[in-house]
C-alpha cells in the first residue's frame, strides 16, 4: 500500500494554507511556488476539497483559498477521502474477490485489518497537529503571499558588516584608480 501524490498534496498544500490563515485568502499560485506542486494540479485537489467544504474560496483582487472550518476539525483521513485517495491496502479492494469468483485470498483479513488501523490513525491526524509540529518542530518560517513575514520562530536574525570597501562606482573611478 503507498499514499500517492494526489494525497500527499494535498494534505501538504492544506498545511501550508493553514499556517497562513490569520492573513487572509492563499493564492494557490502562491501554495505551488512554496512546495513546488504544479499550479493545474492544485486547482484540480482545491475544486475537490471546495466541494467537501474543506476550503472555501475568494475571487477576485485579494482572493484565493481559506480553510471550511477550523484546522482542529479537519482530519487527514478526511482530506485523503476528499481528493479521491483510496487507503486500501488489499488488491480487491475490500471485495473480498481476491482469487476471483468470490473467493478472498489467505491474507485477506491482514490486509482489511491493516486498511482499518491506518483509517483509524489517520482520523487521530488533524490540520491543526500538522500545522502545531511545523511552527515548533520544524522551525517554520511563515510568509503571508505578499512575501512579508508573519512569524518566524527559531530563525537567528541576520547582521551585517559595517565594514565598507572601496569599490570605485563607474569606469573613470576605475581608470584613476588604477593610474595611482
Amino acid at each position: 500500500m503507498r499514499l500517492t501524490t494526489k494525497g500527499r498534496f494535498a494534505v501538504t498544500a492544506m498545511v501550508d494554507v493553514a499556517l497562513r490563515q490569520g492573513s487572509g485568502p492563499v493564492t494557490l499560485a502562491a501554495v505551488s511556488q512554496r512546495q513546488q506542486i504544479s499550479l493545474s494540479y492544485l486547482e484540480q485537489l482545491f475544486g475537490k476539497l471546495r466541494r467537501k467544504e474543506l476550503v472555501e474560496s475568494t475571487r477576485g483582487p485579494g482572493g484565493g483559498y481559506t480553510l471550511g472550518k477550523h484546522a482542529q476539525d479537519i482530519t487527514v483521513a478526511e482530506i485523503i477521502a476528499s481528493v479521491d485517495e483510496p487507503l486500501d491496502a488489499s488488491h480487491c479492494g475490500g471485495r473480498g474477490n481476491c482469487l476471483g469468483e468470490g473467493k478472498p485470498c489467505m491474507t485477506h483479513p491482514l490486509w482489511m485489518a491493516l486498511n482499518e488501523r491506518m483509517l483509524e490513525f489517520l482520523e487521530s491526524v488533524t490540520l491543526q497537529s500538522l500545522v502545531d509540529q511545523q511552527r515548533t518542530e520544524q522551525g517554520a518560517e511563515v510568509q503571508d503571499d505578499a512575501g512579508k513575514f508573519k512569524r518566524t520562530i527559531g530563525i537567528a536574525p541576520v547582521v551585517k558588516s559595517a565594514r565598507r570597501t572601496a569599490v570605485p562606482n563607474s569606469v573613470f573611478a576605475l581608470g584613476s584608480m588604477a593610474a595611482k
